[in-house]
């Protein structure tokens, strides 16, 4: 008996994973499965554990390369309206960690519910925010993330306090668990000053930021004291390309893929990018979007 026996229904074998990701590049995955209940999610988990089959969640895919050689593995997508609820009790909230964080956030503050102004703009499930806890200048998500229910690589369900999450700069403890549901606390302010402030904040990033193009968000972390983009920029490498992949002439720390582009031409340009600035400045810049090799890593992406 195969181990996804049952869930045919559900499990998509070699999978495009490309379109399902905003470079819109890459390979497929072994398998893709669009579970419909926690239930489902749990019972698969637990069997591909077994079988030793590496493990991924992909969220909204803006934080992700794959492989040109794709994912020889078990790939998780969340879109069922099962993962995909919100309750509120005042101005906390139980969300569902499929929930698009970009509508939700704007929502959010037009209630003139106060913390998620800093990832306006921010593509993304509301998982994958919290995986990488993200945000920006104004912020991040992380402040008001008070715990989430989660299952374990072993399929097994758990709860963790926001404390064990280890939330930091674009890093948190979450590594090969699967976020289910989050609980946020909001504060309380009049609608027009807080939709206000995120609006401002959303018209910075259209208007310094690439996101009308094929992208993933920031390449590199920021080293401590630096923007990366004002590395990149000063080390003359806007506009630099290797085959279908360019450094956007918008903002620096972007890699703008175009319709000829492959993952490998976006990694030669990520390498390329990462000698140029330490020849330049002598910083090691790290790489903020996850890359998807093709076999045996196992590991959580947004």
């Amino acid at each position: 008996m195969n181990w996804w026996q049952e869930f045919e229904a559900n499990i998509e074998q070699y999978a495009p994973l490309g379109p399902l990701t905003w470079f819109h590049v890459g390979g497929c995955a072994r398998f893709l499965f669009r579970p419909n209940s926690a239930t489902n999610l749990s019972l698969v988990l637990k069997r591909a554990h077994q079988e030793g089959v590496p493990v991924r969640v992909l969220g909204a895919g803006a934080n992700v390369l794959v492989s040109d050689a794709g994912f020889d593995g078990l790939v998780i997508k969340l879109n069922h309206p099962a993962f995909r609820t919100v309750s509120w009790h005042a101005t906390t909230a139980q969300v569902g960690c499929g929930v698009d964080l970009m509508p939700f956030s704007r929502k959010c503050s037009e209630q003139g519910l106060v913390g998620l102004e800093c990832v306006a703009g921010v593509p993304a499930t509301i998982g994958g925010a919290i995986r990488m806890n993200a945000g920006g200048s104004a912020g991040e998500i992380g402040t008001i993330v008070r715990k989430v229910t989660l299952l374990n690589p072993n399929g097994t369900l758990d709860n963790w306090p926001a404390a064990r999450l280890q939330l930091g700069y674009r890093t948190s403890a979450i590594s090969r668990h699967v976020l289910l549901v989050a609980e946020l606390e909001f504060d309380a302010d009049d609608p027009k000053v807080v939709s206000s402030r995120y609006e401002k904040l959303f018209q910075q990033k259209q208007q310094t930021q690439p996101l009308a193009d094929k992208s993933a968000g920031c390449i590199f972390k920021n080293p401590a004291g630096y923007k990366a983009g004002q590395l990149i920029d000063t080390a003359g490498l806007k506009g630099t390309r290797v085959g279908g992949a360019v450094v956007s002439d918008r903002h620096a720390n972007f890699i703008v893929a175009s319709k000829v582009a492959s993952a490998a031409d976006i990694l030669s340009l990520i390498d390329l990018i990462q000698r140029r600035v330490f020849e330049h400045h002598g910083l090691t810049l790290e790489r903020e979007i996850d890359v998807w090799e093709p076999v045996g890593q196992e590991a959580i992406a947004t």
